[in-house]
């Protein structure tokens, strides 16, 4: 079939939906008017690691622009305490009303003004989109009537009665309070139009599974993988070493809330082992970190630290079969077990011998130390079925599996989670795979494939376990993305008290990446034209309070992992960013610590952030420039040519 008889076909085809000269006209006219309409706004936020209070306080205020919204629009007619009320309002609707109903002595004139003011920042936030997308936005119940008030002119004086009308039937029938939630949550929905998550929802933090469930019911967003998102996606497909990671790290940092609470994964099999194999051990370079966020008495942390033990030992054993099995990993010299003296209590690492701080391994064989016992492996296969019959953790994966990727290119910009892999001289680094080169992005596509076939490929295949592996590898490996350090240095952390031993060198990407000609290459790399965009980048806290600055390589890469993590606050000074990319330009916004959700809402404490502009465009940014707009080019022109074909008489009109 020759091209031309492919694009009639096509056109055909198109007629269905446009069946005459009116239908396809009217569609041009309605497409070339949204072309036009000012850019939509976009959200980005990373490494949140189960901060869930900070998280969705960010979500409901936009970072701010919520405020600023309601301070340019009410500048001079509002009280800062006026302000306040107001954003808390909008953004905690059903809690913070009944407080400030309480105080409220004619409550009608309340609800009056109130809607008025909502309204008004409605429109504000619902300017830049057609009515068609506003519609489908709107809740069911009130539908008609916020329609009706969003695009009524009350300025007009025979439209006056009208609009007042409408306020004053809304609460003479009682619906005023659910109106006016309504109302907050549509502010909420139509200020962000897209959601980029640049990786890292869990770990560290207590309520990953609370932003999961947010994100699945969030309106539009993608999401860019990070190391702690591959290392549970790993767990939830059937990998033990993840499964070992996952456990660990949640002992560790005393974070068994997503495990048990949220996911209902059993972790008794693994209290009762490490009870009778680690009763009379005291475990002590295995006491948690105590985060605050729960409190434990004395015998659950004993108990945290033997099970942090024996999954610890659990883990290195097998991790090796990994090891062992892919020898293209290189990653030997992570094989510790076999290279300990269990007589004198030391460790031969290349050519220096260490002491070791504990030389309790009753469930090590001298003889064959990377295997695994008769109990060992039975608590491996419970805690495996576990994960793999979590309906709430495999629902979640599954999302993660449709809405995210490894990296992603969108409206002119770069986002990935980890870092582009570079060698020592700072050149980007190329990999051979079966006799192929693959450069950055082919490199990141193949792995995404075997991410996707660790899930998807039949149990028990080669391909199944070749995406398991890999899972595993992207945690820790010395070429991984998301990770970007020559070693996960696990068990020198635990057994030597050396700390030269502790070093992970991290990848040469992080000292080159200050430099614009990087960046452009980088960018250049994955098909931005003239390596014009930006980077934008997660995974390593922005050390604030040590001078270090968010924007590199002269304004083309960004880093917006400031800290949400309350374990990476004392790093950074700052208390997370996130990155707002509206048809203005780009703007910064770092965030203070955020006390608590009950203080949001009680005291009105938002929280504060500070704004930098790191790019202001005196054009504002249409649909037209956009990857959107594209798209929708491409149907005007089909649309022109179906016009074409009309009126030439090669397709009969409908």
């Amino acid at each position: 079939m020759t091209n031309a008889e492919q694009d009639f076909r096509y056109l055909k085809l198109l007629a269905r939906q446009y069946p005459n000269i009116q239908a396809a006209s009217t569609e041009i006219i309605n497409l070339n008017a949204i072309l036009n309409l000012p850019k939509a706004t976009e959200h980005f936020l990373s490494d949140v690691h189960g901060e869930y209070e900070a998280f969705l306080h960010v979500l409901k205020n936009g970072s701010g622009s919520i405020k600023r919204k309601i301070e340019e629009t009410f500048a001079d007619t509002l009280l800062a305490k006026e302000k306040r009320a107001l954003a808390t309002l909008i953004y905690y609707p059903e809690r913070k009303l009944p407080m400030l109903l309480r105080d409220v002595e004619d409550q009608r004139e309340w609800f009056r003004i109130t809607l008025f003011r909502l309204i008004k920042i409605c429109r504000v936030v619902s300017s830049k989109y057609t009515r068609s997308k506003v519609r489908k936005a709107l809740p069911d119940d009130f539908a008609y009537v916020i329609e009706e008030l969003l695009h009524e002119q009350e300025s007009i004086i025979n439209r006056q009665e009208y609009y007042k009308s409408i306020v004053d039937t809304i609460i003479d029938t009682g619906r005023a309070a659910p109106f006016i939630i309504a109302l907050s949550y549509l502010i909420q929905r139509l200020n962000i139009d897209h959601l980029h998550l640049i990786g890292d929802v869990y770990d560290r933090g207590p309520g990953a599974h609370i932003i999961m469930d947010t994100l699945m019911d969030y309106h539009s967003l993608d999401f860019q993988w990070g190391n702690h998102d591959i290392l549970w996606m790993g767990a939830a497909a059937g990998s033990d070493a993840c499964i070992a990671n996952v456990i660990r790290v949640g002992l560790r940092y005393s974070n068994m809330t997503t495990i048990e609470d949220g996911y209902a994964i059993s972790l008794l099999p693994l209290a009762t082992f490490a009870m009778e194999t680690y009763g009379d051990d005291a475990c002590l370079q295995f006491m948690p970190k105590l985060s605050g966020e729960r409190e434990f008495d004395n015998n659950e942390v004993k108990l945290m630290a033997k099970m942090h033990k024996a999954i610890a030992i659990i883990q290195f054993k097998i991790e090796a079969e990994i090891i062992h099995r892919r020898a293209e990993y290189e990653m030997n010299d992570r094989l510790l077990l076999d290279k300990i003296d269990f007589k004198n209590g030391t460790i031969q690492i290349g050519d220096t011998t260490y002491p070791l701080n504990d030389t309790y391994f009753p469930t090590i064989n001298p003889k064959n130390p990377f295997a695994l016992t008769d109990a060992e492996h039975s608590v491996v296969k419970k805690l495996r079925l576990s994960f793999m019959h979590s309906e709430r953790l495999q629902r979640h994966v599954r999302f993660l599996y449709s809405k995210g990727s490894m990296y992603l290119v969108y409206n002119g910009n770069l986002l990935y989670h980890g870092c582009i892999l570079m060698t020592d001289d700072g050149k980007i680094k190329n990999f051979t795979v079966n006799g192929q080169q693959l450069g950055p992005r082919a490199m990141l596509d193949r792995v995404e494939r075997l991410v996707r076939q660790a899930y998807f490929a039949p149990e028990g295949s080669p391909q199944k376990l070749e995406g398991l592996d890999m899972m595993w590898y992207l945690w820790c490996g010395a070429n991984s993305p998301l990770f970007g350090k020559d070693k996960m240095a696990t068990f020198e952390r635990y057994f030597i008290d050396d700390k030269s031993t502790h070093k992970e060198i991290t990848n040469a990407y992080y000292t080159y990446r200050d430099r614009a000609n990087v960046a452009t290459e980088i960018l250049k790399a994955f098909g931005l034209p003239n390596g014009k965009g930006h980077i934008i980048n997660g995974h390593v806290p922005v050390k604030v309070k040590k001078g270090e600055s968010p924007v590199k390589a002269g304004g083309k890469l960004v880093v917006i992992d400031g800290g949400f993590s309350k374990a990476y606050q004392t790093q950074t000074g700052i208390a997370g960013y996130t990155l707002v990319f509206n048809s203005y330009g780009l703007l910064l916004a770092s965030h203070h610590p955020f006390e608590s959700t009950e203080k949001a809402i009680s005291e009105e404490l938002d929280i504060h952030s500070e704004t930098q502009i790191l790019e202001k465009n005196y054009t504002r940014i249409r649909v037209k420039d956009t990857d959107l707009g594209k798209e929708l080019q491409q149907d005007v022109s089909d649309l022109q040519a179906l016009l074409q074909a009309f009126r030439e008489g090669y397709i009969k009109e409908g």
